[in-house]
């Protein structure tokens, strides 16, 4: 490989609050020239024409079917659950699967659960609102995206705390210390693949409005889902289902409690929600960067990497650039969008399947809460969730706000 093109060594920068905003700081800081950098598990990425590139280039595989590798995983159970479902296939697997499933992910389809979704964001508020103060991220955050997935599968109302559970068990695939929760994880794999076995013969049977009758029907040219495939899709849907609204929700919470203004506007003028959330997760998304490894030898601006070489997408730093955002550094909901999306849900092949429900999800709750809770303050530090190879977030969103609401 030649030289890299920056000095920057970041080798040692972890996946901490303060290792993502040091990383974040040093790599914007660089000068234009230089666009890669050494991090802990090869290069990185990170100005927004450099990560959409790679991203939208389908020789860069998405680096979640080599988790196992990564963290010295041996376990087979482990391991054969990773290959070819939704989130680790590549190629003709994944061009076939995704073209399945994704007309039940659409916006359409997001916009059934509407409804739902304000009154489950109602019910949580509720309890608190009266108080005048509570954690945002316990309270709503935490216990908000388990009814919007039970309602999508059609799962009652008595399971919600099954599928909570089973929830943060396959979350644990993210953690740095995964090697050591496998028992976990796949038992808890276990107990939901017997569960949606038995759910898809009642579907089958009985159908209804829901994704799981949606991902049965789909059919293109004789194709269908086999129920091998519906179980992995549902595990897939939890997996990628439960961060990706807890934690971008706390996120843009957390913004919002450093910008007064910004929330009394939303609370005002809801018809703001779709671009407070473009915003909100543009300024500080959940999901800060991404990878992929090379399929194969790649040459990219001059640098040749070497098949397996693993590459970091800096989605954070990419949603600050300056040269796509005009005023990357404001938070202003009211601000005209700039001629390129925010990345925090990804781009190319692998852009988030679950984009358009995370969205209206997100939508619905933000200028429910901002109404809700007015005059919105921190009540103490946020208090971060542990070092993760996944989503970022807040553990405890200690906030008091006007009460009567």
């Amino acid at each position: 490989m030649t030289t890299l093109v920056s000095e920057l060594d970041l080798s040692e920068v972890t996946f901490n609050e303060m290792g993502f905003e040091a990383a974040m700081q040093a790599m914007l800081s660089l000068p234009d020239d230089e666009w890669l950098v050494r991090n802990m598990f090869g290069y990185a990425v990170w100005r927004y024409a450099d990560a959409t590139a790679i991203l939208r280039d389908k020789r860069w595989h998405s680096a979640a079917g080599r988790v196992a590798e990564l963290f010295g995983v041996t376990d087979e159970r482990f391991i054969s659950r990773m290959r070819d479902n939704i989130l680790t296939a590549e190629g003709d697997v994944h061009t076939r699967l995704r073209r399945l499933v994704a007309p039940a992910f659409s916006p359409r389809a997001a916009d059934r659960l509407r409804p739902f979704m304000r009154e489950v964001v109602d019910e949580l508020v509720d309890p608190v609102a009266p108080t005048g103060r509570a954690d945002i991220a316990v309270d709503i955050c935490e216990p908000y995206p388990i009814p919007i997935i039970c309602r999508l599968l059609g799962a009652p109302r008595s399971d919600w705390q099954l599928f909570s559970r089973w929830a943060s068990d396959l979350l644990e695939v993210f953690s740095f210390d995964v090697s050591t929760k496998v028992d976990r994880i796949v038992a808890a794999q276990d107990e939901l693949d017997a569960y949606t076995r038995e759910l898809i013969a009642r579907r089958r049977a009985e159908p209804a409005d829901d994704l799981l009758t949606d991902l049965i029907a789909a059919e293109e040219a004789g194709d269908r889902l086999s129920t091998e495939e519906l179980v992995t899709m549902v595990n897939a849907v939890i997996v990628g289902g439960t961060d990706t609204t807890r934690n971008p929700l706390g996120c843009s919470v957390a913004v919002f409690a450093e910008h007064p203004d910004q929330w009394a506007l939303l609370a005002e003028r809801p018809e703001l929600a779709p671009r407070a959330v473009e915003e909100s997760m543009r300024w500080f998304g959940a999901i800060r960067g991404t990878a992929r490894f090379a399929s194969t030898d790649i040459e990219y601006r001059g640098v040749e990497f070497p098949a397996r070489t693993f590459l970091s997408i800096g989605l954070a730093e990419s949603n600050r650039d300056p040269s796509v955002f005009p005023h990357p550094g404001a938070f202003d909901i009211t601000a005209e969008p700039a001629h390129q999306p925010q990345v925090t849900f990804g781009s190319g092949i692998h852009y988030c399947l679950g984009a358009s429900l995370a969205r209206a999800e997100l939508q619905e709750a933000l200028p429910l809460l901002a109404r809700r809770l007015p005059e919105l303050r921190l009540d103490g530090p946020i208090e971060w969730k542990p070092e993760t190879a996944g989503i970022f977030g807040p553990e405890h969103l200690r906030v008091t706000f006007e009460t009567g609401h």
